[in-house]
């Protein structure tokens, strides 16, 4: 049995996206509150960023690496003792493919992967962040994880099938938001559009956990059972109402985070600055160099 065909294999990666999609919940909302022009504003140039680790390594770029490099060793090498890096089977004269669904989940850990080194190059290794570069390879690892689940439910079953298709659609959101995002950076509603689809994206994954290995019921779900394959998109739509209540409730938590800062730094008699961003002269230069920069690659 491969390792992401298991109840394990399906929840590293859901858990791993809901906690992302969390963080980008909090940045976003964050973002919204102080009127930042950017989700992320630009790194300064390499020269000014200081000496200080946390200046010079990209963290959420390495977490990236980190939990992808995790997926794949454990595509190949997971339970202890197995060895799925083979690719052909060259004993049998048909040369028959081997550990298909394996290697189409190591392929999409792979790209996520890539997109994780791309973030650590752009923002370590050269001399200006190159942020259209870093969005160009997450929408390229999302558009690959769309187009290789619609591959992967070619020999299933006809509830595997209809999960995974709707696993696509915020998939493939998610994706185009991003593609978007390389040349329009500065939308906000394209940033909570973003963040919504990847809460139901990773959400969603959790429930084909369920689905799939550990029904609530104790009964598993019946793909000749048309009231089942039904209720499949119910639940469907009301994770697209839990994704947006769990973003609704981050943006509360971190409202009044922000007005008790606002209090706090007010009572002291000093000005409240929530974000460097559009204030600092320096920093507003570093933009625009950003920009000229995002638009001439």
């Amino acid at each position: 049995m491969e390792s992401m065909g298991t109840f394990k294999g399906h929840l590293l990666p859901a858990v791993f996206f809901f906690l992302f999609s969390l963080y980008y919940s909090v940045l976003v909302s964050l973002a919204l509150l102080r009127g930042q022009r950017f989700l992320k504003p630009p790194l300064p140039p390499k020269e000014k960023r200081g000496h200080r680790w946390w200046n010079l390594v990209p963290v959420e770029a390495m977490v990236k690496v980190f939990m992808c490099l995790t997926g794949i060793i454990a595509e190949f090498f997971y339970p202890p003792g197995v060895n799925r890096l083979r690719i052909v089977d060259w004993e049998d004269p048909r040369r028959p493919f081997l550990f298909t669904n394996g290697w189409q989940h190591v392929t999409m850990y792979g790209f996520f992967l890539l997109s994780g080194v791309v973030d650590i190059v752009s923002q370590s290794c050269q001399a200006r962040q190159n942020m259209k570069l870093e969005r160009a390879a997450e929408a390229l690892s999302f558009c690959t994880l769309a187009l290789l689940m619609a591959a992967h439910i070619e020999t299933k079953s006809t509830l595997e099938i209809r999960v995974h298709i709707l696993f696509i659609v915020p998939t493939l959101l998610v994706g185009l938001v991003l593609i978007i995002e390389v040349w329009v950076p500065d939308q906000p509603s394209l940033w909570v559009l973003k963040t919504w689809m990847g809460l139901v994206f990773s959400t969603w994954l959790l429930q084909i956990c369920m689905v799939l290995y550990v029904p609530p019921s104790g009964q598993p779900w019946r793909s000749e059972n048309h009231m089942d394959i039904s209720f499949l998109t119910i639940f469907f739509c009301w994770h697209l109402g839990l994704g947006a209540a769990i973003l609704a409730t981050v943006y509360g938590i971190c409202s009044l985070w922000h007005h008790r800062c606002s209090s706090w730094t007010g009572a002291s008699g000093v000005e409240y600055q929530p974000c460097p961003t559009g204030y600092s002269e320096e920093l507003e230069k570093l933009q625009a160099g950003a920009q000229l920069q995002d638009g001439s690659v």
